[in-house]
């Protein structure tokens, strides 16, 4: 690691040698002009087009190519949770040096197996800890004990100029932006670029952008040194740092306009809007920059601003949560909390008073709790001049409502009910045709024979939404005739199993 710190001159002019190393291995990632919604104009620069689908091989490469000479005689080590691994594996097996890699165990598996199979035969890959800051430490002592290169992350003006060569390819294309956004983990990429993009014109803003739980930048410039997080939010892998940079922190406090924080629920927002716009799919902290352009809205009118999409080396695993998280960084989507009388028809009720808004149910939770009253969550999302109106739309019909947007439960969909108030129950899965009114329309026929005793459903954006459903019956009666009618008219459903009920609590005593 360089100890000295380096101006911004002097950084430029390294990032100008590193630009001869930098296209030895790639050609410039493409730049893609989006208009967005505000009036202003998304330059997105595709670093997931990269060799390995991120950003980081440019300063692994330059480092290594720099010191081939020293890292060929000694070998090399280095310590990520992914795109950095990622990094070195291709930039070593380029030049033919041998590299031990250390990554935590809780790396994701596309990381780490695309790690390997960037390095082949000259890399050898140990998991270890829990955390980067434990792989760090291991890696750091098998170079002091075997003597090999550490190749930093971030801490370093070679890699700080590798990454700014990317600050150098927004400048130089036909499309110069007026402000750029970029993400901050230990703040190489940020320190690189604005390096750059400040010597070609002082005049474009550049903002720095990082994942709330994750700060480290931001505890930084309020201490005027790096400091050590207690602990960090690892949603946004890629920026997962508990301090910052030292060399990067002594350029970013002179060269940011200013430094933004974003939340998990924005962060997939961003996700969901390159998605829309671009067809492009971005790892969490790929989407950092444009969370925080989207916040600044109107503020961005007749701009051009710089998007940097990191990466896209993503957990297939995560989109789940991505999906889901992604509702609470939309403004026009909420979730809400609702009292309802434990009586037949109480939802068909709350459905029709929603439903001249046109909102969209994303989100249903309910289980039978109490004798008299229900509280089903329910996530509605739509146009912004729409969503704004449900609390008052809910106020003027009567409802005791609350906002539990930001309530922690909802990511696992809990909803607690007591199976020993179900009378007669019918569970099954459901499948409704995923259109404005479906749910409407099965309560309307429901309603006059039973009662909701327990609904789980959240939208995945296919064609068919499934739900669990346990209804409950005063009478064998009206039982029987839902069943009935159910034949005829769906929709489809699929009874669920004895055993699965059992799972349920649902007892043979509060079935009939």
């Amino acid at each position: 690691m360089v100890s000295n710190f380096v101006s911004q001159e002097e950084l430029f002019g390294q990032i100008m040698k590193a630009r001869t190393r930098i296209y030895q291995v790639a050609e410039a990632t493409p730049l893609e002009l989006y208009d967005m919604s505000g009036g202003w104009t998304m330059l997105l620069k595709r670093e997931d087009l990269s060799p390995i689908h991120s950003y980081k091989w440019r300063g692994a490469f330059n480092f290594l190519k720099a010191r081939e000479t020293e890292a060929r005689r000694l070998g090399v080590a280095a310590a990520s949770a992914g795109n950095h691994a990622q990094g070195v594996a291709l930039s070593v097996a380029r030049l033919g040096i041998s590299a031990h890699l250390f990554m935590p165990r809780s790396a994701p598996r596309l990381k780490v197996e695309s790690a390997a199979r960037l390095g082949g035969s000259w890399v050898e890959i140990s998991q270890v800890g829990d955390n980067y800051d434990q792989a760090a430490a291991a890696a750091l002592d098998f170079c002091r004990t075997g003597g090999a290169l550490y190749v930093p992350p971030y801490d370093d003006v070679l890699v700080m100029a590798g990454q700014g060569v990317l600050g150098d390819e927004l400048m130089v294309g036909p499309h110069r932006p007026d402000v750029v956004f970029v993400q901050i983990g230990g703040g190489g990429l940020a320190a690189g670029l604005a390096a750059a993009i400040k010597t070609y014109d002082p005049g474009v803003r550049i903002i720095g952008v990082e994942e709330e739980g994750q700060a480290s930048m931001k505890a930084a410039l309020s201490a005027g040194e790096p400091v050590t997080l207690e602990h960090v939010d690892v949603f946004c892998d890629g920026t997962a740092v508990k301090r910052a940079g030292t060399l990067p922190f002594h350029l970013l406090k002179d060269l940011l306009d200013d430094l933004v924080t974003v939340s998990v629920g924005e962060v997939s927002a961003a996700i969901q809007k390159l998605w829309q716009v671009g067809r492009v799919l971005s790892e969490p902290s790929g989407a950092l920059g444009l969370a925080a352009a989207r916040r600044m809205g109107d503020q961005l009118k007749g701009l051009k601003a710089g998007i940097i999409l990191t990466g896209a080396n993503l957990d297939f695993r995560q989109l789940a949560q991505i999906s889901r998280r992604a509702g609470a960084g939309m403004e026009s989507r909420a979730y809400y909390q609702i009292r309802l009388d434990e009586r037949p028809g109480a939802m068909l009720t709350l459905m029709k008073t929603l439903a001249p808004l046109g909102l969209n149910i994303s989100y249903l939770m309910v289980g039978q709790n109490h004798h008299q009253a229900a509280y089903p969550v329910l996530g509605l999302d739509g146009p912004r001049k729409r969503a704004e109106k449900l609390p008052l739309v809910l106020a003027g019909a009567g409802y005791d409502f609350r906002d539990v947007s930001d309530r922690v439960d909802l990511s696992f969909r809990v909803a607690p009910f007591q199976p020993a108030l179900f009378k007669r129950p019918f569970a099954a899965i459901f499948n409704f045709p995923e259109r404005a009114g479906s749910l409407t329309e099965f309560l309307e026929w429901m309603s006059p024979l039973g009662t909701i005793s327990y609904f789980n459903y959240v939208h995945t954006g296919e064609q068919v939404g499934r739900a669990l459903v346990a209804l409950s019956f005063e009478s064998d009666e009206k039982r029987a005739r839902f069943l009935e009618e159910l034949k005829k008219r769906g929709p489809h459903y699929n009874r669920l199993a004895s055993d699965t009920i059992e799972a349920l609590g649902v007892t043979e005593e509060s079935r009939f």
